[in-house]
């Protein structure tokens, strides 16, 4: 006679399918709360034609920008020439109010700094 081992595979597998169920699985934590400051007011700390002047007022004096970043209450425009490329960075005396220039970087061609004022009077057009 032959036996039917059904009985048994069953039982097996709902013993084996038991244990998965009582296994608690853990639920992520939340993640924490990003801790957010207030923008502080940036320091001056250049004297050039472009400190202290707003985005408007440097497109009119140079033209559309190479680049237009944003991040944060920051921004960055980048304008290029044949002799230079200027970084002019603006942020907001306090908030709400509107960003002006607080940095700029001039560069040649090959990377080397060069005189903000001068990179200046080559680009303005």
């Amino acid at each position: 006679m032959i036996r039917s081992h059904r009985p048994f595979a069953a039982a097996a597998i709902a013993a084996t399918l038991s244990g998965c169920a009582a296994t608690a699985v853990p639920r992520p934590a939340a993640p924490p709360t990003p801790t957010v400051f207030p923008p502080s007011t940036p320091r001056i700390t250049q004297n050039n034609n472009l400190v202290g002047r707003d985005a408007d007022s440097t497109i009119r004096l140079f033209g559309k920008p190479r680049l237009d970043v944003t991040e944060g209450a920051g921004r960055k425009l980048q304008f290029a020439g044949s002799a230079c490329t200027i970084d002019v960075y603006y942020y907001p005396p306090r908030v709400g109010a509107t960003p002006v220039a607080t940095h700029v970087d001039a560069r040649t061609p090959d990377g080397r700094d060069t005189n903000v004022d001068g990179c200046i009077g080559a680009l303005r057009r």
